[in-house]
């Protein structure tokens, strides 16, 4: 008998790189505002939401502004990105992650995606990876951002998996401790110095193994 546990994983960083799209999106914004915005400040902005986001970086730049502004840049920041998610194809899945869903896939494990992205399924549906996926759960169906752990909480449901018996990959230090609060196994997928939180840690999914993910299921 086949021990099933519930895979979960994040979208922006940990399947598909398109986190640099937002990164050029926020950039090309906070420079029409005045505003410097580096690889370091979108450190910040790792598993946090649009809005968040957005406040952030007026933060940084000690910019004000109503509410019809904020949104009236929320939705050209997503144009801005959007415009970067029409031609991508299966290029922009990181490396060695499609080794890792297919060989969960064929052991009869269940794999959902647990992302913040409002544009989750086209990504997954233009990189081809969609149908490897029994559940989705993204910005569009939860109204708490991570840390809180509720977009792994409903992944979980949705699965009918338990708590204890899901795994989380993660790239940000609020998608772990998201995972260590739904007391689900967390895995980090990145900087060690960043995420040390997680309960086991790789550089990037090449490093993940076989042997690893039968001590997972087992």
């Amino acid at each position: 008998m086949t021990n099933i546990k519930a895979f979960i994983f994040d979208l922006d960083g940990v399947i598909v790189d398109t986190a640099r799209y937002h990164f050029l999106a926020w950039q090309k914004l906070a420079q029409e505002l005045g505003i410097e915005f580096t690889h370091e400040h979108n450190e910040q902005l790792k598993g946090v939401s649009r809005v968040r986001s957005l406040d952030i970086i007026l933060e940084l730049g000690g910019v004000k502004a109503s509410q019809e502004e904020k949104d009236k840049w929320l939705i050209q920041k997503n144009e801005e990105y959007l415009s970067y998610l029409v031609n991508i194809d299966e290029s922009e899945i990181l490396p060695g992650v499609l080794p890792v869903l297919h060989y969960l896939k064929n052991k009869n494990q269940l794999i959902a995606l647990g992302s913040a992205s409002k544009n989750a399924r086209p990504i997954l549906e233009k990189t081809g990876v969609m149908p490897l996926f029994d559940a989705i759960v993204d910005g569009n169906d939860v109204s708490n951002a991570k840390p809180d752990p509720e977009v792994f909480l409903q992944a979980a449901k949705k699965l009918n998996a338990t708590n204890e018996n899901s795994i989380v990959f993660e790239d940000s230090v609020a998608g772990v401790q998201a995972a260590n609060t739904a007391h689900m196994i967390s895995i980090g997928i990145g900087d060690a110095a960043t995420l040390h939180e997680a309960k086991y840690l790789f550089k990037d999914f090449t490093f993940i193994d076989e042997a690893f993910l039968d001590t997972l299921i087992n």
